[in-house]
């Protein structure tokens, strides 16, 4: 039983987004005690199993809000888990239109539908994280390519399915490896590049296959991410945009930063100079794909706010990240998340220590309410970094709190 009420008050205490401390405080409120005979050492061995509250139980209930049957129930099962790609694809080609098609003729129409699903999945990404998308953003990869296979249809209108298929898998991709699925990921990214190669699409290739580098390059596949991201840049640069090359290249220079050494340091500084001299070529007049809305200046310097952190250079990097968080849309629960996990590292790099330790206890805080095994990571990181201080009250205080 003490290790289920200790899994329930951890539940109950996340979704508050309280820390133990905070939650030893309002237990002492709710049975009108003075002083603290609960402290934040007794609520981590509730929680842990070592102790159980029984007499307390009342009071932990009324803290929390809830009945205390909620805090000795057995824990819900687990969910189900989340979908592949190959359940929602057939097994064979999944670009292979079908012989004798009987579906109906769809015209351009569709496509504009199509487009506008796709690009209202990248706007819903931008506030809510992997693991609740992963599912709907299959089942629509699913819908483009059955509609491509089975439908009839012009060559002109075929190819801008390709597209949608590709633009879909971009962020279907993304999707998949921010709930921490990056085989799936990877898997996705695949078939998007095979869609885009079959239109004809190299910038929305290029797009893929950044993407893909980028993500090799953050799960401990530096040089296969260096090459890839390179050879992106290389072999769409001529038909891209300013916006896309502007996008290349910062993924270039993320992947110098993460393979490391002297020659890649300065690789990498000289990529984000590129980038914002690409970018500074876009103007009014200039068309870029949809799917780059995204793109501008303060995206560029949250990239570089992160290469210089990378490369442990905070007198650089924390002027730039207090810059990018100042601007940014607090609604954006996952990237505040990320971007103030690296604004912590980077203060406990400029021997910041209490300041870091303060801004983890937000990325922690964020953490609890976002499904994102990028932001579960980018925890697991500030705290390892944040180790060696641990000499420091306020960092011992956290460390011992989220051990």
């Amino acid at each position: 039983m003490g290790s289920d009420v200790g899994a329930n008050i951890r539940r109950e205490r996340d979704r508050r987004s309280w820390s133990q401390a905070r939650l030893a405080r309002e237990v002492c409120r709710a049975a009108g005690i003075s002083g603290d005979p609960v402290g934040r050492q007794e609520i981590s061995r509730w929680e842990t199993g070592k102790r159980t509250p029984r007499e307390w139980l009342p009071f932990l209930a009324a803290a929390l809000g809830v009945p205390v049957e909620v805090l000795t129930a057995p824990p819900a099962s687990a969910e189900p888990p989340l979908p592949t790609l190959a359940d929602f694809l057939p097994e064979e080609d999944p670009l292979s239109p079908l012989e004798g098609r009987t579906g109906r003729r769809v015209g351009m129409g569709t496509v504009d539908e199509l487009r506008q699903r796709v690009h209202g999945l990248r706007l819903a990404d931008d506030v809510l994280a992997g693991g609740d998308l992963i599912r709907p953003a299959l089942r629509d990869l699913r819908r483009v390519v059955t509609l491509y296979r089975e439908s009839g249809h012009t060559s002109e209108v075929g190819r801008q399915l390709l597209r949608q298929i590709g633009e879909l898998a971009q962020i279907a991709g993304w999707i998949a490896s921010d709930a921490g699925q990056h085989a799936e990921a990877e898997r996705i990214y695949r078939l998007g590049i095979s869609a885009a190669q079959h239109a004809e699409d190299r910038i929305l290739a290029g797009n893929l296959a950044g993407s893909l580098a980028y993500q090799m390059s953050n799960t401990g596949r530096e040089t296969e991410g260096l090459i890839l991201a390179q050879a992106a840049f290389r072999d769409s640069q001529a038909e891209a945009p300013p916006k896309a090359r502007a996008l290349y290249l910062d993924r270039v220079a993320w992947a110098h930063t993460k393979a490391g050494g002297a020659e890649n340091t300065q690789q990498a500084i000289r990529a984000l100079g590129e980038a914002g001299q690409a970018l500074s070529e876009d103007s009014p007049g200039t068309e870029s794909p949809g799917y780059l809305y995204w793109v501008d200046a303060g995206e560029l310097r949250v990239m570089e706010s992160r290469v210089y952190t990378e490369l442990h250079r905070p007198l650089r990097a924390v002027p730039l990240l207090r810059e990018v968080l100042g601007a940014y849309d607090a609604t954006h629960t996952r990237e505040m998340a990320l971007y103030l996990s690296w604004l912590a590292v980077a203060l406990a790099d400029a021997n910041e220590p209490e300041e870091a330790a303060s801004v983890a206890e937000r990325v922690i805080s964020l953490a609890s309410a976002t499904p994102s095994e990028r932001v579960a990571e980018r925890v697991r990181v500030v705290l390892g970094r944040l180790q060696n201080h641990a000499d420091v009250p306020e960092v011992a205080a956290l460390l011992a709190e989220h051990r």
